[in-house]
């Protein structure tokens, strides 16, 4: 997947979204392309870990977000939590994220696992989630997986050094988890639905599951995702209205 950083600045984001969708339904390149150039995952390389600035994990840290899907509306309450949980050898932070519907019910609730290592790369561990209907009632915990557990791998869901075109596996679980992810700007400042965002890390993403889902992410220096829709064959869409630091 070779596309240069003017052309994706001249490209509109139907364009773009086109072209991923032709690579990834027309070879594996761009799964082999993430794989080759991902660092090896050792528990070794996590004694002093970096922060990443476009995907921190301090305690603390917590977002709120408004979305839609569909017709659905959502808000999202994100929390970075003093909890850790040892995944692989590794020492890994536990990130809750909840997501209610207007009237204050439960449609999803799932707790991430992240770590960083030693060069400031984000790895994703797992994640315990589950999803419930209107109701109250347990639907599934579909997408749940724990990297060393049933050959899934650990992946790395924000890279150290986050320049176009770096693309990164960001989970696998065969069948369960397979998402994957490509950088493809820098961008001094952004705004969305929510409000203006500066040093910005812009990335198109996917799964292998899915592989005509194209989802664009916003990752703001200091608070992580900002920004997260849909932009072919998928109708979500999520902004950040507020945040505190820890």
């Amino acid at each position: 997947m070779t596309v240069t950083r003017t052309a994706l600045t001249s490209l509109g984001l139907a364009g773009i979204a086109a072209a991923v969708v032709t690579t990834l339904t027309a070879n594996s390149s761009a799964d082999q392309s993430a794989r080759s150039t991902a660092p090896a995952f050792d528990p070794a390389h996590f004694t002093h870990p970096v922060d990443n600035p476009y995907f921190p994990l301090t305690p603390g840290l917590l977002t709120h977000l408004r979305g839609t899907d569909g017709d659905e509306r959502f808000v999202e309450k994100v929390r970075v939590t003093h909890r850790t949980v040892m995944i692989a050898g590794v020492r890994a932070v536990v990130v809750r994220d909840v997501v209610r519907r207007p009237d204050g019910s439960l449609a999803e609730a799932t707790d991430d696992w992240y770590a960083n290592d030693d060069l400031g790369n984000v790895w994703y561990l797992g994640e315990d989630t589950a999803t419930y209907d209107e109701h109250g009632h347990l639907e599934d915990r579909a997408g749940s997986w724990t990297a060393g557990v049933d050959g899934a791998e650990p992946g790395i869901i924000m890279p150290a050094d986050a320049r176009p075109s770096t693309a990164s596996r960001m989970e696998f679980s065969k069948g369960v988890a397979e998402d994957q992810a490509w950088v493809v700007q820098r961008l001094g400042r952004v705004t969305t639905p929510g409000r203006r965002f500066t040093d910005v890390v812009r990335t198109l993403e996917w799964s292998r599951l899915e592989p005509r889902v194209i989802s664009q992410k916003f990752y703001a220096a200091g608070l992580g995702i900002v920004e997260e829709r849909d932009l072919a064959a998928g109708d979500e869409h999520f902004w950040v209205v507020s945040s505190r630091q820890p």
